[in-house]
């Protein structure tokens, strides 16, 4: 038996001399490679809020502010420092003096403005509809002009007063550019810590901007390669030849997955001019019959139960009673109060399975928790298509959609869910639950408005109360965002908006 411990031997030797090789060449490298879905074929900072195109961009292209650690309220980025005028109409922020393009070009007020000017006048080359549209109420929306005041002061000037505007200047969409000749061809440079130097199908190669204004980079280089699927990261960790892997939902390996809440939500929505839900007891009552407990077991990894009307991670988060659960003799007592109408059974819009979240399977659970709470629900399932018609409609009872907070201003959840302004039937419903509130109104028009954070917070913090006390649509999940990193990668940190700060990235020694 001595030819099979010899061969035993061999074979292992051979499989730990090669992972040594694999880990040594790993080691000897400068550059963190990670794996993403739709690598874009250029970079424009301006082609995507979300996914692969914002995650590159924000390395490439500096902003005026950035995002905190783990939440969307702003520190200084390429502004310092930053005032508004009394009337809310002028935004001006001093520019730091030691920020420089790819080029070695000062970032000036000019340039600001210059860059700005590509989303003000969409035709010249940017499609409409686009970043600047969905982050600023269309094109050229609340803006209305863009100007240096000085070489160091940028000015933006609004049509009317839009305190969001200072949280989504931190998107990478709204990344600052410069047009110039690289190679012979005419493309679009940044600022930021990283330059962009390869681009081929399926792959970018980002290297390290040395003097930078926010520090140095820990790693040299960062190179995106396309990995879309389970089983092409398992090929790709087990060649070693990738460190990091941005799944588009829960990866099937666990035990080096990392996740984290992001900005997009599911939600009830109570078709509020139809009886029994235009009373608020009955509302009470079905957010009160909800188990989150039950509702995570449906969610699987895919997204965990939300018990705020703000995710995670998104400044002005009330941290509140929770939303969902309570006892049965509470739930009763409100049935009563409400007036539930003998023998009626709702319906609940959702739609049919294939994304992230199984909505259809997450709509027979709730479906099923209600029924045992004496609110009896039949499930319909629709495509995107047939749910999208029947929310602009009003043709449900009860709807269980998304919602994101794309931008990372409160102002871009609330305000559209939850106000009159959204309440038009057809394509232009954005208020699902068709809910009409002057009070609530009023407290989330004036939060859009008035600049000083403070007093912004607190109006966020009455208008969740008033919410929580009114029921129109009741939170109930916020989706996972993952990562897997292989063993010896350091320094990632989720960010909630999807955004993660790469520069930070190195392997062990």
């Amino acid at each position: 038996m001595s030819w099979r411990r010899d061969a035993l031997f061999s074979l292992t030797a051979v499989a730990f001399l090669a992972v040594l090789v694999g880990f040594s060449a790993a080691q000897g490298r400068r550059e963190v490679r990670i794996g993403v879905v739709g690598v874009p074929p250029s970079l424009d900072p301006a082609a995507g809020l979300e996914g692969t195109t914002a995650l590159v961009a924000r390395h490439v292209f500096d902003t005026l502010v950035t995002y905190r650690e783990g939440s969307t309220d702003v520190d200084a980025g390429l502004a310092t420092r930053w005032a508004v005028s009394r009337d809310g109409l002028t935004w001006s922020f001093t520019l730091r003096d030691n920020a420089r393009f790819h080029d070695g070009t000062p970032v000036t007020a000019a340039e600001v403005a210059t860059s700005f000017s590509r989303h003000l006048r969409p035709e010249v080359e940017i499609p409409p509809g686009l970043a600047w549209s969905a982050l600023l109420r269309g094109t050229p929306g609340v803006v209305k002009e863009v100007r240096a005041a000085d070489p160091r002061t940028l000015q933006i000037v609004l049509n009317q007063p839009y305190a969001p505007l200072l949280t989504v200047l931190g998107q990478p969409a709204l990344g600052v550019t410069r047009r110039a000749i690289v190679d012979g061809a005419s493309r679009l440079i940044g600022s930021g810590p990283y330059r962009l130097v390869d681009a081929s199908a399926g792959r970018l190669a980002l290297e390290a901007v040395p003097g930078h204004w926010a520090g140095p980079s820990r790693a040299e280089r960062l190179v995106f390669l396309e990995v879309a699927t389970d089983d092409h990261a398992e090929a790709e960790f087990d060649a070693r030849s990738l460190d990091v892997w941005f799944p588009p939902g829960p990866p099937r390996r666990e035990d080096w997955a990392l996740s984290g809440p992001g900005l997009r939500v599911g939600y009830l929505a109570f078709q509020t001019e139809k009886e029994p839900f235009s009373r608020k007891r009955i509302r009470q009552a079905v957010a009160a019959a909800l188990d989150p407990s039950v509702i995570g077991v449906a969610l699987e990894r895919a997204a965990v139960p939300l018990q705020s009307f703000l995710p995670f991670g998104v400044w002005a988060r009330r941290e509140g009673g929770p939303i969902l659960g309570g006892s049965r003799e509470h739930v009763k007592k409100l049935l009563a109060e409400g007036g539930w109408p003998a023998g009626y059974k709702s319906t609940l819009v959702a739609v049919g399975p294939g994304g992230a979240v199984d909505m259809t399977r997450l709509a027979e659970t709730i479906a099923l928790t209600l029924g045992a709470a004496d609110i009896p629900v039949t499930v319909r399932a629709e495509t995107p298509t047939g749910a999208r018609a029947a929310l602009q409609t009003g043709d449900y009872d009860i709807a269980l959609t998304e919602a994101a907070v794309t931008g990372g201003d409160p102002h871009l959840l609330l305000f559209p869910l939850s106000t009159s302004e959204g309440v038009a039937k057809g394509p232009r419903a954005l208020n699902f639950s068709f809910y009409r509130n002057p009070r609530l109104d009023d407290a989330l028009i004036r939060a859009s408005q008035l600049a000083f954070r403070v007093e912004r917070q607190r109006l966020y913090q009455r208008a969740q109360a008033m919410l929580a006390e009114e029921m129109p649509w009741i939170p109930i999940y916020v989706r996972l965002q993952w990562a897997v990193v292989r063993p010896g990668v350091i320094g990632l940190r989720l960010h909630p908006t999807g955004l993660h700060r790469l520069d930070t990235l190195s392997l062990a020694p």
